[in-house]
């Protein structure tokens, strides 16, 4: 710990910041998002469908405007888009907790996602400007940072919930006006590009032409998909799974949260000494598909615990059913340390590989157009996830699923090699202006 933070101090000051707000945006944001679903079909007493859809547009509005916000970053500045969606976001907060009409309800649902795809885009378009050639190390520790609030925000949210859950919107919007001053203040204007920047000179549509046909970034996108379809399960097959084998009741409760624990404290202690090493003996191609791998293996020790017959079931469910229901928890919990460690391995690159796919040009709307590629992946992904484990349940297939998550995470380990081989991960050819700061 002490030689991450010697490492966070060594950066400018605006990556300081940068970092420091990624952890302060998830720790407002994850103190409340977790009980919003019970605040609405509990204390308000809203329907099942009616919380879906306040559920379903927040999402849906963040990874649907994600381009827009990239763009918007490029055009009009990185802090500009940064401050907007975080006093959006305050506005958006503090309304949730107050009001009980489903239309209201919606409105700031939809203002919350639209908040996260102005800023998510421009914060790392801005870190990646201000890091240099530092990039790589520098999205280490911002992922440190980013699981970090993730994993206290839960746990915040969890005790002020236990009060009353406007005090949760209240500590959660003043927690993103705080924010929104410490920007205000603290990070300079910056402009993406110098005056040579399309995206200054050309309309949104013909900014958007450019980003389109960019083949190798288009390629980079597309094989990296299967890399946040499986990440996601995270939140959506391994509870399933832990809740199969270890129950309902409160020990299934606890597994779940080692199941979170596992994942996000292994990459905030582990993360930089994971890059420094994947840095110092590979490539970002190299890092990127053994990254892929190691994702996709991760559903081996599901798949061994389900696959092998015997009487009455696998080997691996007769020995885990001598088990204490906690200790029942463990297959996922290994998957979940090994998709921690796959996505430590692959970030750091995968977000430099943006950046260099893009020329140094146009960054923000590059991410914006990745995040929103990913973002429809993940839709498809776990909506085919979720019908592919009840149908293989339903048909005494319950290994099926896991195959199929280890056999998308090694295509697609093998995509990216392909991409790695025949140069389309490779930085375009030419000088890349520097950012210009105002």
């Amino acid at each position: 710990m002490k030689g991450t933070l010697a490492q966070f101090r060594s950066y400018p000051g605006t990556v300081r910041l940068l970092m420091a707000n990624q952890f302060t945006i998830n720790l407002g944001f994850y103190m409340l998002m977790p009980y919003l679903a019970q605040h609405l079909a509990g204390t308000l007493g809203l329907a099942g469908w009616a919380v879906g859809l306040v559920l379903g547009v927040r999402n849906f509005s963040q990874q649907g405007m994600y381009l827009v916000g990239g763009t918007l970053a490029d055009r009009l500045g990185y802090k500009t888009m940064i401050v907007t969606g975080c006093v959006l976001r305050t506005v958006a907060f503090a309304v949730l907790g107050f009001v009980d009409a489903l239309p209201a309800l919606i409105a700031a649902s939809v203002a919350t996602g639209l908040a996260g795809a102005l800023f998510n885009p421009a914060v790392r378009a801005y870190l990646a400007a201000d890091a240099g050639e530092r990039r790589v190390e520098a999205f280490a520790l911002f992922n440190v940072f980013y699981q970090a609030g993730i994993l206290l925000g839960p746990l915040v949210g969890m005790v002020l919930t236990g009060v009353d859950f406007r005090v949760t919107c209240l500590v959660a919007a003043s927690v993103f006006g705080l924010l929104s001053v410490v920007q205000i203040r603290a990070l300079a204007a910056r402009r993406p590009t110098d005056e040579r920047s399309p995206g200054e000179r050309t309309g949104v549509l013909s900014q958007w032409r450019t980003v389109a046909a960019n083949r190798p970034f288009l390629l980079f996108s597309a094989a990296m998909i299967g890399s946040y379809v499986l990440s996601f399960q995270v939140y959506l097959a391994l509870p399933l799974e832990v809740r199969r084998l270890g129950g309902d009741g409160e020990a299934g409760t606890v597994a779940v949260a080692v199941l979170f624990a596992v994942s996000g404290l292994s990459t905030v202690l582990g993360q930089t000494r994971v890059t420094a090493w994947c840095k110092a003996r590979w490539g970002d191609g190299r890092a990127l598909t053994w990254g892929l791998v190691v994702m996709g293996l991760a559903f081996v020790p599901l798949l061994l615990a389900t696959a092998v017959p015997v009487p009455g079931g696998g080997a691996g469910r007769w020995l885990l059913a001598a088990l204490p229901p906690a200790l029942a928890a463990l297959p996922p919990a290994l998957a979940a340390l090994l998709l921690a460690l796959g996505q430590m391995i692959a970030y750091p690159f995968e977000m430099d590989t943006i950046v260099r796919l893009s020329g140094d040009r146009m960054v923000a709307t590059h991410y914006g157009l990745y995040n929103t590629i990913c973002g429809i992946g993940i839709t498809l992904g776990n909506l085919l996830t979720g019908v592919a484990l009840d149908a293989a349940r339903a048909a005494g297939l319950s290994a099926l699923p896991w195959a199929v998550l280890t056999a998308l995470g090694l295509a697609c380990a093998a995509a990216l090699y392909g991409l790695h081989r025949s140069g389309n991960l490779t930085a375009p050819a030419g000088p890349a202006p520097r950012p210009v700061t105002l």
